[in-house]
């Protein structure tokens, strides 16, 4: 178990350092085109394609779900390539590349064709999200994580929400088929920028101002051999950062992989990803019928749930950051998250009810996304922390497919949508159980935090 550093005090804040500045921007947009190009099957099958292509309820579900199975299994070789070689070249060039296959979903029919596309689509998505999260790691303090990652994956709702009118809007008004070519070819343009705009570790990039780089040189030395047990003082005289890390054996790889926390966080994920992706992928469906609206409307009221998630994952990301607590904040939200799926089927034909609930049940599930990896690799040594990540994302990518297949196949029977909120509602509620059997790492103020070579602690970087 490592030694987790202790809340950051800085009264600066975040924005004041030129990493967020300049980092973040490029994080939000990169994950926000992933997740456009994952996630617009939903938008696109409820505005027309499995009409036009005559898909049974089923072979939908197939076609959405096959993106994750491809997701799972390369995940892990790829965040080591990016660990061990370059997160940078990974990252620009899957970006070109899954915009090249969202566009062709665009032009296919076959449902053959389409599965092999999502699946190849899911394999050069893989390694982006842990590799980001890896990459992040390099560049913030562990008291900067939680922020950090959170503007990472807000790219998720925020998307979500402009996703749920801009293809809507594009369907109304050419169809399924221009949505996709649409939305594809900015993920081409943006990564071949990517290569420029991505470094891999603080001391490539050129922008970055000396005093900062030193300091953060310092802290992220500090965290990393206070983890390994060595004093502050020694840390900051060694110098070394976490990116500075030997490479890690195949031996350590496979320990780490084994690991209780990572095992236990793999299936936690994979029950919390069946029920947010049954959530992501099939409430277009859901609303359209429970409203009666069209397309255009449909897609105006999707999007709602996702404006209050954004606000809740910006809220508990910095209240974990500043408390240094992170399993906190995470159960609880998934424990609600879970009786608002169900409060939602008991709504009935309600729909302005079971609409708010579907509010409470989206902000509850995507509140704790920042704080959860940033415990995920602070529960690994530096050097391996991203292949952990990615094998706990890599079995929410089976919960994903799991989640968008059944619930898909679930709303085709005579249990309807009130099954498929069930189903999704007891996989959130468990968990929400299992993330209780986590032990956090305990803050360690005097370990964690960079001394002057005297033994002095330092003032923290940024806060």
């Amino acid at each position: 178990m490592t030694v987790a550093s202790p809340p950051r005090t800085d009264a600066r804040g975040f924005w004041s350092s030129a990493r967020a500045r300049y980092l973040m921007p490029v994080a939000f947009v990169t994950y926000s085109l992933a997740y456009l190009d994952k996630s617009n099957y939903a938008i696109a099958s409820a505005g027309g394609m499995a009409e036009d292509l005559h898909l049974s309820a089923g072979l939908d579900s197939l076609i959405a779900a096959s993106f994750f199975l491809g997701y799972f299994f390369f995940q892990i070789p790829g965040t080591i390539y990016a660990e061990q070689r370059s997160a940078r070249r990974l990252i620009a060039w899957s970006t070109v590349a899954w915009g090249v296959l969202a566009v062709l979903q665009g032009v296919l029919s076959s449902p053959g064709q389409l599965i092999a596309v999502r699946f190849m689509l899911g394999v050069v998505e893989g390694a982006v999200l842990p590799s980001m999260v890896m990459l992040l790691s390099r560049w913030f303090t562990k008291g900067e994580r939680g922020r950090a990652n959170t503007l990472l994956i807000l790219g998720n709702p925020i998307t979500v929400m402009w996703l749920s009118v801009v293809s809507g809007w594009l369907i109304a008004v050419t169809d399924w088929r221009m949505m996709f070519v649409a939305e594809g070819i900015p993920s081409v343009l943006w990564g071949l920028l990517c290569l420029k705009l991505i470094k891999d570790r603080p001391g490539d990039a050129r922008w970055l101002p000396e005093s900062e780089r030193r300091e953060l040189r310092a802290e992220l030395a500090a965290e990393h051999r206070a983890a390994a047990g060595t004093p502050a003082t020694a840390a900051a005289e060694a110098g070394a950062t976490t990116a500075d890390a030997p490479r890690a054996t195949a031996d350590e790889y496979r320990k780490v992989l084994r690991s209780r926390p990572v095992v236990i966080l793999a299936a936690q994920y994979f029950f919390w990803s069946f029920g947010m992706y049954g959530f992501i992928f099939w409430l277009p469906a859901i609303v359209k019928k429970g409203s009666g609206e069209g397309i255009g409307t449909t897609g105006l009221l999707t999007a709602v749930p996702y404006v209050f998630a954004a606000l809740a994952m910006l809220v508990n990301s910095r209240i974990s950051d500043r408390s240094g607590r992170r399993r906190v904040a995470v159960w609880p939200w998934l424990g609600l998250g879970a009786l608002a799926l169900f409060g939602s089927y008991l709504a009935g034909p309600h729909f302005p009810l079971a609409l708010t609930l579907l509010v409470v049940a989206g902000l509850c599930m995507y509140a704790p996304y920042g704080p959860y990896f940033a415990l995920v690799s602070e529960l690994a040594p530096a050097g391996v922390a991203g292949a952990a990540v990615a094998c706990v994302n890599s079995f929410g990518a089976l919960g994903s497919f799991a989640g968008t297949y059944l619930v898909g196949w679930v709303r085709g029977t005579s249990l309807g949508d009130g099954g498929a909120f069930g189903f999704m509602a007891v996989c959130t509620l468990i968990s929400s159980a299992l993330m209780l059997t986590i032990r956090e790492p305990r803050p360690d103020a005097s370990a964690a935090r960079p001394t002057d070579g005297a033994g002095t602690v330092k003032p923290a970087v940024r806060g």
